[in-house]
C-alpha cells in the first residue's frame, strides 16, 4: 500500500500566487565544472608487480611497489584485472588513475589498520597531498566493513562510545580528483570523504552498503522494510555516509546510485575556521535508504553555491536534510534544490540548528524530549550569544519537489539569535501523516505548496517567524 493510498485528506494546504517563471525565482547558478586530471599516457600492470588475485593472498606490498613504480615514472595508468584482490590500507601517488576492470575487486583485510595522526585509523585507500588521481573503472571497493559493524551497532544498542573504525576512500588537501564508474561497497564508516580539496568529480559510481540485509531476499514488504529504516534506525551499517565533501572547493557529483546507512551525501563546512565549501553540484543522483543529501552536522567554516537538481529519493530518512547546532556551525547560505522526486522518505525537507536536540531523535518520536517537541511545534528557546560557531541558514530556493513521506512533511528550525533566512517554497507538493512545521525563521515564501495531511494542521507556524509570505 502506497503512502498516498493511505492519506485521507484530512487537511489541505494550498497557498499559491500569481505564476512566476521558476527561472526568474531562481539563484544564477553555474554549472560547476572541476578542472580535470591530467594522466600520463604509460600503462601498469598491478600483476606485474607480484600481485595474487585469490582472494586469499595479500597484495599489500604489490600495491606498494606499483605506486612507487608510477610515481618515479611520472604517473600513468594502474589497470587491475578481473579477480579479488586482499590488500591491507596503501596510499595512490599523484598522477596513477587506479583503473578496475570489469570482474576486479579491491578487498581490504579487516585486520588491523595503522594508527594516523588525522584519523586515528589509517584509511583504507589514502591520498594525502597528492594531485591529478583517478579512481576508474567497473570493478569494486570492498571494505570487509562486516568486521567491524558489529561492534558499532552494539555501541548504538548500549549507548557507549563508538569503536573506532577506519574510513574506506579517503583523499586530503588534493587538487583534481575523479572518481568514476567503480562500486564502493561494505566500508567500515564513511566511502568516499575529501577534505580541503579542489576541483572533485565523482560521476557514475555505485554505493551499496546493507540495511537491513536479512529483509532482502525472504517475501518483506519492501513499504514495510522503508518504514522501519526510516522509523526506527535499523541499520546494519552504521555511519556509511556515501560522499562526504568538506572544505572543498568546485565538486561535482553527476548520476551516483547512493544506497548506505547514514548520510547518502553530506557536505560540510570543513569543521574548522577558516575552511569552507563552495560551488558544488550534485545532479541526476538515486538515492536509497540513508539519511538523504544532507549539509552538516559540521557546517563550520560555512557553504556556499550549491545546487541539487534531478535527483531521486525512495526510502531515505529525509530528502534535503541540512543540520547543525550552536557548537558546529557555520554559514550556509545560496542554496538551490530543484526536481526532485521523494518517496516514502521520513521527511521531505529537514533544516535545523537543533541536531543533538532534534534532528538526532527527530525519528525516535518516543524518546524526544519535551523541549524538542515544544520547539517543533513553535514554542520558545532562550536566545544566546551570537559565536564563531553559530549556525546561519540563508538564501534557500527549495522548487519543482513532489513528495510521500511516512512521517511528517518537514520542517524548518532556526535559531532565535539566528533565525533561517530568506528561504523560497515553489512548485513543492508534499503528502505526509504530519504537517510542515516553521520556527524561528525570517522571509519564509510559500510559492504553490500544496502539504496534504492525514491529521492535524498541514502548517505549523511558530510566532517567532516573520515575513511569511504567501
Amino acid at each position: 500500500m502506497t503512502c498516498r493510498n493511505r492519506i485521507h485528506l484530512a487537511a489541505l494546504l494550498l497557498v499559491s500566487l500569481a505564476s512566476r517563471d521558476a527561472s526568474a525565482a531562481s539563484l544564477d547558478y553555474v554549472d560547476v565544472s572541476p578542472a580535470q586530471p591530467v594522466i600520463p599516457q604509460r600503462v601498469f600492470q598491478i600483476d606485474s608487480f607480484g600481485a595474487t588475485a585469490d582472494g586469499k593472498t595479500l597484495n599489500t606490498g604489490a600495491f606498494k611497489r606499483a605506486m612507487s613504480a608510477v610515481e618515479k615514472a611520472g604517473g600513468g595508468m594502474l589497470v587491475v584485472p578481473a579477480g579479488v584482490y586482499l590488500t591491507e590500507a596503501f596510499d595512490v601517488c599523484s598522477g596513477v588513475n587506479l583503473h578496475l576492470d570489469a570482474g576486479a575487486t579491491i578487498l581490504f583485510s579487516p585486520r588491523e589498520t595503522l594508527l594516523d595522526h588525522d584519523y586515528e585509523l589509517h584509511p583504507l585507500l589514502f591520498g594525502k597531498n597528492v594531485h591529478d588521481v583517478t579512481i576508474s573503472g567497473a570493478g569494486t571497493i570492498n571494505g570487509s566493513g562486516e568486521a567491524w559493524w558489529g561492534e558499532a551497532n552494539e555501541s548504538y544498542r548500549t549507548r557507549s562510545p563508538l569503536a573506532p573504525r577506519p574510513l574506506m576512500v579517503v583523499f586530503r588537501n588534493c587538487q583534481r580528483i575523479r572518481v568514476e564508474g567503480v562500486t564502493l561497497t561494505h566500508s567500515p564508516t564513511y566511502n568516499l570523504t575529501t577534505d580541503f580539496c579542489q576541483d572533485v568529480s565523482v560521476v557514475g559510481i555505485t554505493i551499496y552498503n546493507p540495511a537491513l540485509d536479512n529483509a532482502k531476499d525472504d517475501g518483506i514488504d519492501p513499504l514495510r522494510v522503508q518504514q522501519a529504516l526510516v522509523k526506527e534506525y535499523a541499520y546494519d551499517a552504521h555511519n556509511t555516509d556515501g560522499i562526504d565533501p568538506g572544505g572543498c572547493q568546485r565538486v561535482l557529483i553527476d548520476h551516483c546510485h547512493i544506497d548506505t546507512g547514514d548520510d547518502c551525501i553530506a557536505v560540510s563546512g570543513g569543521e574548522r575556521k577558516g575552511t569552507f565549501t563552495k560551488d558544488v553540484l550534485v545532479t541526476d543522483c538515486t538515492f536509497v535508504h540513508g539519511h538523504g543529501c544532507s549539509i552538516g552536522s559540521g557546517t563550520n567554516g560555512g557553504v556556499s553555491n550549491m545546487r541539487v537538481r534531478r535527483c531521486t529519493f525512495d526510502g531515505t530518512k529525509a530528502g534535503i536534510h541540512l543540520k547543525s547546532a550552536r557548537d558546529r556551525g557555520g554559514v550556509v547560505e545560496h542554496l538551490d534544490f530543484s526536481d526532485l522526486t521523494m518517496t516514502n522518505v521520513g521527511e521531505a525537507v529537514l533544516i535545523t540548528s537543533y541536531y543533538d536536540q532534534i534532528d538526532i531523535h527527530i525519528y525516535y518520536r518516543p524518546y524526544l524530549k519535551k523541549f524538542s517537541i515544544d520547539l517543533a511545534n513553535g514554542g520558545h528557546d532562550k536566545a544566546q550569544p551570537v559565536t564563531d560557531t553559530t549556525p546561519y541558514w540563508r538564501d534557500i530556493t527549495i522548487r519543482n519537489v513532489t513528495a510521500t513521506c511516512i512521517w511528517e512533511a518537514g520542517m524548518v528550525l532556526g535559531l532565535p539569535e539566528a533565525p533561517a533566512d530568506h528561504i523560497t517554497f515553489e512548485h513543492v507538493h508534499i503528502q505526509a501523516p504530519e504537517g510542515f512545521r516553521i520556527n524561528y525563521a525570517n522571509d519564509v515564501t510559500l510559492r504553490d505548496m500544496v502539504v496534504r495531511t492525514e491529521r492535524g494542521p498541514s502548517l505549523i507556524v511558530g510566532d517567532s517567524v516573520t515575513g511569511l509570505k504567501k
